[in-house]
């Protein structure tokens, strides 16, 4: 039985994002976070909030994706605040970010989150992903947390291993 996705909330304000993920954050619903994330940086978005107060679970493909983001956003670039930001993620995600050691990549918030009047409810359409979709971004997010963590080599190498021969299969069945 599948586990059903997350479903992700999205409030803008003038100079930031704040998506909220309710549920189970897995391999399915990873590629809809992606492009949301991409597509709000490409609006021009820079500061995002990641509210994880209803996030049951997260497994390490959507792990792998945030760390992604981490690791762009929260680049040093002199501007003096974190590019991403996670609020309330709770005890069990928080120890899957510290045990896979991407919790470094983020500023965590606790308690309530208030946010500016200003802020307005966006809508994200699911881009409903492909198996080649999920399985490129569940390749790339596996990947991202074997760079982070040396120690994930020995946890992931076999994961990316199948996601890397999988993916070529995919794309071998495209070509005419």
């Amino acid at each position: 039985m599948a586990s059903p996705s997350a479903n992700l909330l999205v409030l803008v304000g003038s100079n930031f994002a704040c998506v909220k993920i309710a549920g189970r954050a897995n391999f399915a619903s990873s590629p809809d976070f992606k492009t949301l994330i991409e597509q709000l940086r490409h609006k021009g978005y820079g500061h995002f909030i990641v509210d994880l107060s209803e996030c049951v679970l997260m497994d390490s493909t959507f792990l792998g994706v945030l760390a992604q983001f981490g690791l762009k956003l929260n680049a040093p670039n002199g501007a003096g605040q974190p590019g991403i930001e996670l609020s309330n993620p709770n005890t069990r995600v928080t120890e899957l970010l510290e045990n896979l050691g991407a919790l470094h990549l983020f500023k965590t918030l606790s308690g309530e989150l208030v946010l500016p009047a200003d802020v307005t409810r966006c809508t994200p359409e699911s881009i409903h992903p492909t198996h080649e979709q999920i399985t490129r971004t569940s390749l790339e997010a596996h990947q991202t947390l074997m760079a982070v963590n040396p120690d994930n080599v020995a946890r992931f190498k076999d994961v990316t291993q199948f996601l890397a021969e999988d993916l070529q299969n995919l794309q071998k069945c495209k070509q005419p």
